[in-house]
This record gives structure tokens, C-alpha cells and sequence, in this order.
């Protein structure tokens, strides 16, 4: 059974600011204690001897060199532009006065 009674919950949800109704004090005690629950049986599975992982698959960097591969024409690119300025696409202004 978990520990976690519906006044930590509630006092932990006062401390985070969150406003919570009874049906989701009640809700949040049920969900923290199974993960609790779950936590515990990881513990008691982790030996020493496994150190621990951060993913469970081996992940390594797959380095290649850097070669030059064809490059796409500056003209065309433009020319699938929906607007362009001479040799530059052009786009709607995001930025106010405040740029």
C-alpha cells in the first residue's frame, strides 16, 4: 500500500500553486501511489551489478566524414519560391518596430 495519503496530496498541490477539486485530490493519491508501487518493484530488481542506464538500448555516435555532394543552384531554389526579392526569398515580416 503507498504512503501517499490525499493530505500530501493536496498540501503538495497548495505548495505548486495548483488548485485542485476533491476528485482530483483522490485521483492524484491513487496515480502517485501506483507509481510508488512501480518504483518499488524496479528497486527491487536493480542490483549492483547492473549499472544503470539512462536508455535502454546501447547508443553510440555514428560519425562519417564530411564529403561535398551537389549542391542546388541558387536559381533553382528561387525558382519554387512563392515570393522572391532578387537572389532572395522573401517572406512575411514577424517582427513589429520592436526589431
Amino acid at each position: 500500500m503507498s504512503d501517499i495519503t490525499a493530505a500530501d496530496v493536496a498540501h503538495l498541490a497548495n505548495l505548486a500553486r495548483i488548485d485542485l477539486t476533491d476528485d482530483e485530490v483522490d485521483l492524484m493519491t491513487e496515480q502517485l501511489g501506483s507509481i510508488q508501487f512501480l518504483i518499488e518493484k524496479v528497486s527491487e530488481v536493480a542490483t549492483p551489478e547492473i549499472p544503470p542506464a539512462s536508455h535502454p538500448h546501447v547508443m553510440n555516435n555514428v560519425f562519417r566524414p564530411d564529403e561535398i555532394g551537389e549542391v542546388l543552384d541558387r536559381a533553382d531554389a528561387l525558382a519554387g519560391a512563392p515570393d522572391q526579392d532578387g537572389e532572395q526569398f522573401r517572406v512575411p515580416a514577424i517582427l513589429g518596430d520592436e526589431q
